[in-house]
């Protein structure tokens, strides 16, 4: 067996369950097929390996279920891929081949069902690597602040559970200007090359990722900036971008055979943590431009995220949105939510006058990261925050917000009820970085890291 060419990447994993992703090769015209196998740390003997026929139209990409696992275990596994000599193998005969895996061996560590434990999260995102004539140029730049990443995971307490990408984990736009890729097969090789740098294949090997996608998955300010003929280019991005990072999320459901279910109507979803819970939206694709009904979430998604807010238990409520939620930006910004307010306002009455304590919206985008906490005027008991982390990797081309850039000598939005007012609860990072989030018994604790691992500064946001 040979080791994948890309991955493998865990994905949604929960107390008794683990999605992994992994890419195989094409082979001339002989079959292919790809394979994983697992067992507890500590234990001697492995899992009977399960296998997959990989197929060219799913660019030779496969996610794996493992099912029954243990709460809060470690385990081992072992994958890769290979093409049985003769015809008329199927997945049932190749599992009587006698294999030789691959002697690398990754881990992951399933969920605890303990309700109440510290929790800890990385999040970031805007990921530029620059292509060039399908080659990366300089890649050590955009893939070395995950070996800082690995690193803290590595040394973490508690440990990390996830790493959590909102946005821009590829460019496809990157030479938008000179030469734009358009092509499926040019996507696809940028999907490749990204998810393949040493550093990010490492650490995405060893700890559950979720991702979801902002506007350089498909072009910049989609889609707004969308023209007649970028109907071809949006089929092309959003079929990479299925295979590629919704594929190991928790938008599929699991078939009756215990297998991810390739069929997928929505990128949004949840995924639950003891008594954290996320909901990650999908803040890009779903967007209405007409003046009628403008809104940045369609209207299933917006409902499912107020029911969600109002009937979720959870202690802490996570709203992953690739854009600001707020603090809004100085210049006009027809991108962001501030550009759908009546939406936006939506969601807020929604949490004031329900009383939903503990909400906090992650989101990047502007590189450049900070907290901010917003209030109320006449209800001192509404309190919601936000936490940016971006970018990974900065483009020379792109500047960094600063603390400028943002309108905060006035209310976000005066309502007759009154103003919803916002504040920076933290300096704004102008360099690259990512945030360390730690859910703890009473507060999260926000710590931004450079690419070099250094700490920039640490928040305290208590519970309420």
């Amino acid at each position: 067996m040979l080791k994948p060419t890309v991955g493998p990447i865990i994905g949604h994993t929960t107390t008794n369950h683990a999605r992994i992703f992994l890419r195989g090769e094409h082979n001339k015209n002989m079959l292919v097929f790809a394979g994983i196998r697992y067992r507890r740390q500590g234990e001697d003997q492995w899992s009977k390996g399960i296998f997959a026929k990989l197929e060219p139209k799913h660019d030779m990409c496969e996610v794996f279920a493992l099912n029954n696992l243990s709460a809060d275990s470690y385990y081992e596994y072992q994958a890769g891929w290979f093409s049985p000599a003769g015809p008329a193998h199927t997945v049932d005969t190749v599992k009587e081949l006698s294999l030789q895996w691959p002697l690398q061996i990754y881990h992951l560590r399933t969920r605890s069902s303990q309700a109440d434990l510290p929790r800890a999260y990385i999040v970031g995102s805007c990921r530029y690597l620059r292509m060039t004539a399908g080659i990366a140029s300089a890649p050590h730049l955009g893939d070395r602040i995950f070996a800082s990443i690995s690193r803290l995971v590595e040394q973490a307490s508690p440990p990390v559970s996830a790493l959590v990408m909102t946005g821009d984990q590829i460019y496809v736009d990157d030479l938008n200007i000179i030469a734009p890729d358009r092509e499926l097969k040019e996507i696809l090789h940028k999907y490749r090359v990204a998810f393949s740098q040493i550093n990010i294949a490492r650490l995405m090997s060893n700890l559950s990722t979720y991702m979801i996608l902002d506007d350089h998955e498909i072009e910049d300010n989609w889609p707004a900036n969308k023209r007649e003929s970028d109907d071809h280019l949006y089929t092309n991005a959003i079929m990479a971008y299925e295979l590629y990072q919704a594929s190991h999320s928790p938008a599929h459901a699991l078939t009756d055979g215990g297998l991810v279910n390739k069929r997928l109507d929505k990128y949004w979803y949840q995924f639950t943590e003891g008594d954290t819970e996320w909901f990650v939206t999908d803040s890009r694709t779903r967007r209405n431009l007409s003046a009628a009904d403008r809104r940045i979430l369609d209207a299933d998604q917006e409902q499912a995220l107020c029911d969600w807010l109002i009937h979720s238990p959870a202690r802490v409520k996570f709203v992953v949105t690739s854009v600001m939620f707020y603090p809004d930006q100085k210049r006009s910004d027809d991108d962001a939510w501030q550009a759908f307010p009546e939406q936006r306002l939506r969601l807020l009455e929604t949490i004031r006058t329900r009383c939903i304590k503990n909400v906090v919206f992650i989101s990047g985008d502007v590189h450049g990261s900070l907290t901010s906490r917003l209030t109320h005027s006449e209800d001192p008991d509404f309190e919601v925050h936000t936490i940016v982390s971006s970018p990974l990797c900065n483009s020379r081309m792109l500047p960094y917000a600063t603390a400028s850039t943002f309108a905060l000598d006035q209310p976000l939005v005066r309502t007759a009820s009154g103003n919803y007012r916002h504040e920076l609860t933290s300096n704004v990072i102008s360099q690259d970085n990512f945030a360390h989030l730690v859910v703890d018994a009473g507060q999260f604790q926000v710590n931004y890291h450079d690419r070099e691992g250094k700490l920039l500064q640490s928040i305290g946001i208590p519970f309420r």
